[in-house]
């Protein structure tokens, strides 16, 4: 069974910086898109960035310059580096994975870490 754990959310200052952390595990033979979403109150859970196993990447428009994914593939773990962080980007990230174990492809999904960004 796979399962993604994730951590390194908290409360900040705007302005400051966080990195959030999602590692999988479990019998995974190999991970294509690697994603992170967050979810604001009274808001849909949207796309934060995502970086595929060819080194591909997207970002939201409202992250560009500010967010960055990256992930290392030995570890099973994707990281999001955010900096110069506003009170809109308060919200519970996700971290996404598709993955393929011995039963197939399948998508999963982290437990959620929240992120305050508040003086």
């Amino acid at each position: 069974q796979v399962q993604l754990v994730e951590s390194g959310g908290g409360l900040v200052q705007p302005g400051g910086s966080l990195r959030l952390s999602c590692a999988a595990s479990g019998s995974i033979f190999s991970i294509s898109t690697m994603c992170w979403c967050r979810q604001a109150p009274g808001k849909e859970r949207e796309l934060v960035a995502s970086l595929t196993s060819e080194r591909n990447t997207v970002y939201a428009d409202s992250v560009k310059g500010r967010f960055t994914i990256t992930r290392d593939n030995a570890k099973n773990t994707v990281y999001l580096q955010m900096n110069t962080l506003q009170s809109e980007d308060t919200a519970v990230y996700y971290c996404h994975f598709s993955a393929r174990t011995m039963f197939g492809w399948s998508n999963y999904w982290g437990q959620g870490t929240q992120v305050t960004v508040a003086s």
